[in-house]
């Protein structure tokens, strides 16, 4: 087996917690039996140790009990959407389209409609979309739907990747994994779930879309670090590490050292950008650094969880000096 050499990462955020992260962690292992989402012990198993209300507990730190239980059901329903997908279809189109389907009647027409392979998480997810309406005004609505949009329709382009087993760009990778990682979709819940509201011309403007951006590409990069061996042997070629070995002739130990670097730079990034408000009101400056602190709890939540919270990833994280990370194999 290839040994690799991983590179540190930079990540000087503090680490938060939710106080109801034990109630929510509950709510969802009964949300989940509900709906027969786990059935076998095996997978009963592996579901308990990977704690995936854990990583919402760390990512919305002051979010209310009601609002973090919509959180860690709904990141636990993508993390159960993509095992299913990997491990028991991995490639095949067919179950994507028929994900992107249900989906799409749910959130426009309240309809629930899908094959019995798929109607336990298209009922789940229809219960999470009754409950999200009642919080969110009918723009907000509109803004989520678009996000789910694009995160199934990046999918999709992703299966297509893997079918041909074809290594996108590089260019392609960095404008289709913040979609592909849903997590456009966890930062519109922001507002809901935080009671956080920036009014358009604020949310919209291109700092604030910069930042949400960058904290987007910092989790999801960090990620094609931790999980690029496992997606390796599974063949998945839609990784970054993957990508730039492959358009720029790098050896893996390269590529993974240039991926580490993007993120470091994306973190950096951030951090300057979060300096540099636009001009708003004192009591909408207040909201935006509410925002930000999301943001940056998310960048900080995924290393948290990743190697303190969960069994999914085989590695180990130590937080050094300056904010910087050191990532071991046990």
């Amino acid at each position: 087996m290839l040994t690799l050499s991983f590179p540190q990462i930079y990540c000087p955020f503090p680490s938060m917690l939710n106080p109801f992260a034990k109630a929510a962690d509950q709510h969802t292992t009964d949300w989940v039996r509900r709906f027969g989402l786990v059935q076998s012990d095996k997978a009963w198993e592996r579901f308990r140790r990977a704690r995936f209300a854990m990583l919402s507990s760390r990512a919305f730190p002051t979010a209310g009990r009601y609002e973090l239980c919509i959180a860690a059901e709904f990141n636990t329903w993508l993390f159960l959407l993509d095992d299913k997908n990997d491990e028991s279809m991995f490639g095949k189109l067919d179950f994507l389209q028929m994900v992107h389907s249900f989906v799409s009647q749910i959130l426009q027409n309240n309809a629930v409609v899908a094959p019995p392979e798929g109607m336990a998480l298209a009922s789940s997810f229809a219960d999470l979309w009754k409950r999200m309406k009642r919080l969110g005004s009918t723009a907000w609505q509109q803004r989520f739907v678009q996000s789910m949009t694009d995160y199934l329709d990046a999918c999709v382009w992703e299966v297509g990747n893997r079918i041909d087993r074809k290594a996108p760009s590089v260019a392609d990778y960095i404008e289709k994994r913040p979609y592909t990682g849903a997590l456009f979709a966890d930062i519109e819940l922001i507002e809901i779930l935080e009671n956080i509201y920036l009014p358009d011309d604020v949310r919209l403007h291109d700092t604030v879309r910069q930042l949400s951006l960058a904290c987007n590409n910092v989790v999801c990069w960090a990620n094609d670090l931790f999980s690029f061996e496992k997606e390796r042997r599974q063949g998945d070629v839609h990784n970054l590490v993957i990508a730039l070995k492959e358009e720029r002739s790098l050896t893996l130990e390269a590529a993974m050292a240039e991926a580490a670097r993007m993120h470091d730079a994306e973190v950096r990034r951030f951090i300057e950008l979060s300096e540099s408000l636009p001009p708003v009101a004192e009591e909408v400056r207040e909201e935006l650094q509410r925002y930000f602190d999301v943001l940056r709890a998310w960048m900080r939540a995924n290393l948290d969880w990743s190697f303190q919270d969960t069994a999914r990833y085989k590695m180990h994280l130590t937080e050094t000096t300056g904010g910087n990370w050191v990532v071991t194999r046990p």
